[in-house]
């Protein structure tokens, strides 16, 4: 079969019935000889039930098992649920990397301070060129985001053209960087679009997403209010939102502060590229101390909750440079993300005890998302009228009402994939055909396991009900030699009606011993399992909970 009568294919690996760790392969060719693009690599952030973990990526194994024949890494934007994953992953694909030259910064300054970071053939593209990858033709489509050069992608193969929209929204004045190409995107729509994958995010909100500009004018009032230091947190990477405190601070005649590893490489990138032209050089946390309050503006990270960023730091009264007093004001320039909640509430009650002000988004418009809302999506389809419609960047409930929104719109087709479905977009009636393997690999300090990982799963165990470890020695007639070593950690100290918790473990150990016949009490193993099982069952009798118990029975 030649090449040209190959079936294009799409295989979400991450990123689909979730937010963050965006993956998506796409593949052309006959079955078992396709060749593949990747377009982004990223990361999600782990809960509070994966004790210790906190990133996750996408597992690989699918098209690790086929790197000969991917053909490239394709970057849309430089969001860590998009490039996060790069240096951990990228050596067990070996291709080179395409992205636009801040994504590139971005990604070259992440290295150079990460020691043992790999050097990844790094190729800048141009916005509004093609390049070729096999059967593959790709154009980077201006996009609006809340990062500088986040571009959609137009993927032409010989089955048909697919847009891909990479995070985006309409911003006819996002204040740094492009604003989303309506012409381009409009004559695309007119060569004929096989398949639109579009952004979900923000699908269950009505009406259009307002500008960057209406933010700068927000904070600029805000700053310029301001009785005393103004601390400003936000995404690291929005630098639209920097200049837009950069330039409210040059107005009221104040110094902007950087503090923060992840906003002082960001800056670094965006003064490379431009996009800080004309402001004053930011000073770091040294120089706090020698600015007087009502001349005082900091850029600080934090904005998640983060609790080793800078802002909990300043909260917690822990920051080595930087300290408010009251009647300062410290500025969220950002939302929420779900699961956050408890680190910024913790952040916000610490800043409240230390008598300063804080302002969020419910207080006015000093943030707004770079994802479109229901007005911009109905936007998207009027101007690309894809004849198959494929949600993507969202969760179950956000992929099932844009669902509903792509019919309602034109699409002819509606394919719901989630991760690991392999879809077939053409030629034929598009839909999931197989399932690949995926699923999630766990940062655990600097090894990545699976998610499926003995190692994990103990740890969760951990978390929930402690460890209790044993170790006891038998002789060779079967009887206990000395008192046994008993260690428990993770567990109260006493029972609901008083009584010690390490007697209670203690009398379970040799009620056992004791009713084990001698013969059996000759085997270490079974008398291991006899043990175990016995504190076990005890402690769920007089706890409610099953601690990961551990005996070791040494014969002598």
């Amino acid at each position: 079969m030649a090449m040209a009568d190959g079936e294009l294919v799409l295989v979400p690996l991450g990123g689909l019935g979730e937010i963050g760790m965006n993956a998506m392969l796409y593949g052309f060719g006959p079955k078992g000889h396709r060749k593949w693009i990747l377009i982004d690599l990223g990361i999600a952030f782990a809960g509070p039930e994966l004790a210790g973990i906190d990133v996750l990526m996408p597992d690989l194994t699918f098209i690790e098992k086929m790197k000969k024949d991917l053909l490239g890494l394709v970057i849309t934007h430089a969001h860590e649920d998009h490039i996060g994953a790069v240096a951990d992953l990228w050596p067990r694909l070996g291709c080179p990397v395409y992205a636009t030259r801040f994504a590139t910064g971005l990604l070259e300054t992440k290295r150079l301070n990460e020691p043992g970071a790999p050097k990844v053939p790094l190729h800048v593209v141009e916005a509004g060129k093609a390049f070729q990858l096999g059967p593959f033709s790709i154009e980077y489509v201006p996009m609006a985001h809340s990062i500088p050069e986040s571009c959609g992608l137009a993927i032409r193969t010989p089955a048909g053209l697919v847009m891909h929209t990479g995070d985006w929204k309409i911003d006819e004045t996002p204040l740094v960087g492009w604003a989303t190409n309506e012409k381009r995107l409009r004559e695309i729509g007119e060569e004929g679009v096989l398949a639109l994958v579009c952004d979900s995010t923000n699908i269950l909100r009505e009406g259009q997403s307002p500008s960057e500009t209406d933010v700068a004018q927000g904070l600029a009032k805000l700053v310029a209010e301001a009785p005393g230091r103004v601390v400003v947190t936000t995404f690291a990477s929005n630098v639209a939102r920097l200049r837009a405190v950069a330039d409210a601070a040059q107005a009221a005649g104040r110094t902007v502060v950087v503090v923060g590893r992840a906003m002082e490489r960001v800056v670094q990138v965006a003064r490379e590229c431009g996009y800080l032209d004309g402001v004053p050089t930011f000073l770091s946390a040294e120089a706090f101390g020698y600015l007087a309050r009502e001349q005082t503006v900091i850029l600080a990270t934090g904005s998640q909750g983060e609790s080793r960023a800078a802002l909990a730091r300043i909260a917690a009264n822990e920051h080595p440079e930087v300290t408010l007093s009251p009647g300062d004001r410290v500025i969220f320039s950002s939302r929420t993300i779900p699961g956050n909640e408890k680190g910024v509430g913790q952040i916000i009650n610490g800043l409240t005890a230390q008598g300063v002000e804080v302002v969020t988004d419910r207080d006015g418009l000093v943030h707004v998302s770079g994802h479109p809302r229901r007005a911009e999506v109905a936007k998207m389809y009027d101007w690309i009228r894809p004849q198959i419609a494929i949600p993507a960047h969202g969760e179950e409930v956000h992929l099932a009402e844009h669902a509903r929104f792509a019919r309602e719109h034109g699409a002819k087709k509606v394919v719901t994939a989630r991760n690991g479905d392999m879809v077939l977009l053409g030629p034929g009636d598009a839909g999931v055909i197989d399932q690949v393997q995926h699923g999630r690999m766990c940062k655990d300090g600097n090894v990545l396991v699976s998610m499926n990982d003995d190692a994990i799963r103990a740890r969760v165990a951990l978390a929930f009900a402690g460890i209790v470890s044993v170790a006891l020695a038998i002789n060779v007639k079967g009887d206990l030699v000395g008192d046994p070593d008993v260690m428990l950690t993770g567990l109260p100290g006493k029972t609901r009606d008083g009584r010690a918790m390490d007697e209670v473990v203690d009398e379970a150990i040799f009620g056992t011993i004791d009713h084990l016949p001698r013969a059996k009490r000759r085997d270490a193993d079974a008398t291991a399992q006899s043990v175990e099982r016995a504190i076990r069952n005890t402690l769920r009798q007089v706890w409610g909970k099953k601690p990961v118990v551990h005996v070791l029975v040494v014969e002598v």
